[in-house]
């Protein structure tokens, strides 16, 4: 019985095909411009595969620390970052040979909206079937929205040869507490924007 239902599927199917009505053509290219045989056009390839295993130290983007902020000044985003450098293998040069990466970095404050949601369980009914039972006897839950601030830290490595960027990485933390644990959210906070340096 099956393999008759299989042959008469087979049979079926085969009836059913027919020719395909549509030809496959194509104009033809058109010719390249007369200019492209006489200029080379980098953008129309890709960019060679770049080798972070021979960034080994760095220095400061045109030899200026970063800007201070009212949040933290310019030694403790110096010294978070090159903590944070230092942890991925790349060392400050603190002489007058040519480094192999530039690097920038800065701190700023930014309004952020967060959002609680405030349940307060259920009334009578409980949970159905259906879902949580919101609605006739119990409590919608309590969507508050409120506004914090975050320090923001960035920060940006260039090749010191052909000042092309390499890497540019952000992270946010806290912004209240003292100055020691605002040091310590800072550090923190360059620690987590380098941590997927180099890129795989």
């Amino acid at each position: 019985m099956r393999r008759l239902c299989l042959i008469l599927l087979s049979v079926g199917l085969s009836a059913c095909s027919s020719p395909n009505p549509y030809v496959a053509t194509s104009a033809p290219m058109p010719p390249a411009p007369a200019q492209a045989a006489n200029t080379f056009d980098a953008s129309a390839y890709p960019a060679p595969v770049r080798d972070y295993g021979a960034y080994r130290n760095w220095a400061w983007l045109n030899g200026q620390l970063p800007a201070g902020t009212a949040w933290a000044d310019s030694a403790q985003i110096a010294e978070a970052v090159s903590g944070a450098l230092d942890q991925r293998g790349l060392r400050p040069l603190h002489d007058n040979r040519a480094p192999d990466l530039l690097v920038s970095a800065d701190v700023r404050l930014e309004k952020r909206l967060r959002q609680v949601q405030d349940d307060y369980g259920y009334g009578y009914g409980g949970y159905n079937r259906y879902g949580n039972g919101y609605g006739m006897y119990n409590t919608v839950p309590v969507v508050r929205t409120y506004e914090v601030t975050v320090a923001v830290a960035r920060i940006s490595l260039f090749d010191a040869r052909t000042r092309q960027p390499v890497w540019s990485t952000s992270a946010e933390t806290a912004s209240q507490g003292s100055l020691s644990e605002r040091a310590d959210a800072l550090r923190e906070a360059m620690q987590k924007a380098m941590t997927a340096y180099p890129p795989s």
